[in-house]
């Protein structure tokens, strides 16, 4: 149905690791019978024998994931046995997070409660999705609702979305405070100077960013998305220690790279569904 009716050109099936053979099984008799021939691999042969092939080229994956696993290193049930139904699960970590905005007291102290509500949400919600995108799908991981949720985290370099929802809070507060608009600096030809180390290492780590992207979609490996984005708020974090940006000559370049940072990471956010937040 989905290759006849549906025409689908690439079909993904998502299940635990455990099902794997039977999918390894039901791939290879569905080209037996003729329902596909699968994409054709770079070469002339393959080229050939896929054309000569009267079956669909189509590519068919099975994306296997491994078990959530509580600190006890079993399946991750609740005190009773029972599986954690993911609404409490994410309700849970929304209620935590809040908890954690409001002993810190938010920006200045002056946010409000829809503010507070709003935050709580996107670090919550981000905090598990990334806890879970942020492994390699085949493998097995620990939970831990203090580790994902750790305001104490906030200055340190944690691999969490915790942490990198901070640092792009961080850069939009950079922007800010320097009271200049960077797409009206870019549109008056501004130069974009690459003379520090540090700089360039920004901007390259910036550059990578379609790469890593294709290759994510190809091997159908969000985690290769996750460590971009942390290392290139690694990078970011160097260059803004060595590099003045606001009162610098070199402001206006340096402005540039901040928002070309700011961007790259709420687009890494966004394929991974996680909400950003300019302030925190």
């Amino acid at each position: 149905y989905r290759i006849e009716e549906e025409k689908a050109q690439w079909i993904i099936y998502v299940t635990d690791v455990g099902q794997t053979q039977h999918f390894d099984m039901f791939f290879k008799a569905a080209q037996k019978a003729g329902f596909y021939a699968g994409k054709a691999k770079k070469g002339k042969a393959a080229a050939a024998a896929a054309a000569d092939s009267a079956a669909p080229a189509i590519r068919v994956d099975h994306v296997g994931f491994g078990l959530v696993l509580g600190e006890d290193g079993k399946r991750f049930r609740t005190r009773s046995s029972e599986v954690v139904r993911l609404v409490d699960l994410l309700d849970e970590a929304v209620t935590r997070a809040k908890q954690g905005l409001v002993e810190r007291g938010g920006p200045g102290g002056e946010w409000k409660e829809e503010e507070v509500n709003a935050a709580a949400a996107a670090l919550g919600y981000g905090a598990v999705k990334y806890a879970d995108l942020k492994n390699n799908r085949l493998t097995n991981y620990t939970f831990d609702y203090d580790q994902m949720l750790d305001m104490k985290m906030l200055d340190m370099k944690g691999n969490t979305a915790v942490y990198l929802l901070y640092a792009h809070a961080r850069i939009c507060s950079i922007i800010r405070k320097s009271g200049k608009n960077v797409q009206e600096i870019v549109q008056s030809g501004a130069k974009l100077r690459l003379d520090h180390p540090s700089e360039r290492a920004l901007a390259l780590e910036l550059s990578r960013f379609s790469e890593v992207v294709e290759s994510a979609v190809q091997d159908l490996l969000p985690n290769t998305l996750c460590e971009y984005l942390y290392n290139l708020s690694g990078s970011f974090t160097t260059f803004y220690t060595n590099c003045q940006v606001v009162g610098n000559e070199y402001e206006e370049s340096r402005l540039i790279l901040c928002e070309a940072t700011a961007v790259v990471m709420r687009k890494c956010f966004e394929l991974l569904g996680i909400t950003p937040l300019y302030r925190l």
